[in-house]
Order: structure tokens, then sequence, then C-alpha cells
């Protein structure tokens, strides 16, 4: 069974009915957005959805960084 990694969980067919009352409900934090009983889709505030895009590109820097770190010691 897979992990939910949010505090706030919503059906598909809640999802539907009002989506902003459940942004407001949630004042921020992700909501887990679940078909069967299961994590379909996470829903992430614009702001935090940046901040993890902002750090997803470092990681990848940090990596592309490394390699050529590697490259220059082998060479």
């Amino acid at each position: 069974m897979r992990q939910v990694l949010a505090d706030y969980t919503v059906s598909i067919s809640e999802l539907k009915k009002n989506p902003s009352a459940l942004l407001v409900q949630a004042s921020g934090s992700p909501i887990a957005v679940l078909n069967h009983n299961k994590p379909a889709a996470y829903l992430v505030p614009a702001d935090t959805y940046e901040v993890m895009m902002d750090l997803m590109e470092h990681v990848e820097l940090a990596k592309r960084l490394e390699e050529r770190q590697l490259e220059s010691a082998l060479s």
C-alpha cells in the first residue's frame, strides 16, 4: 500500500465539488487526492511548487558540477 504524504486527504469527487474551499481548509498544506483510497495526486500551493522546482533545479546543477569535477580529476 502506498504511503499518504500529506496531512489532508480528499477524494477525487470531493475535489470536483469545491476545490477552492479545500485549499482554504488546508491552509497552505499539501492535499493528497485519493482514488479508491490510494494517492492519485498531490495538490500543493503554487508557492510550494515553485520552491520544489527551484530545489530540483539546484539538485540537478549539483549533480552536473559533481560529474564535471570527477571528469577533471580523472583527466
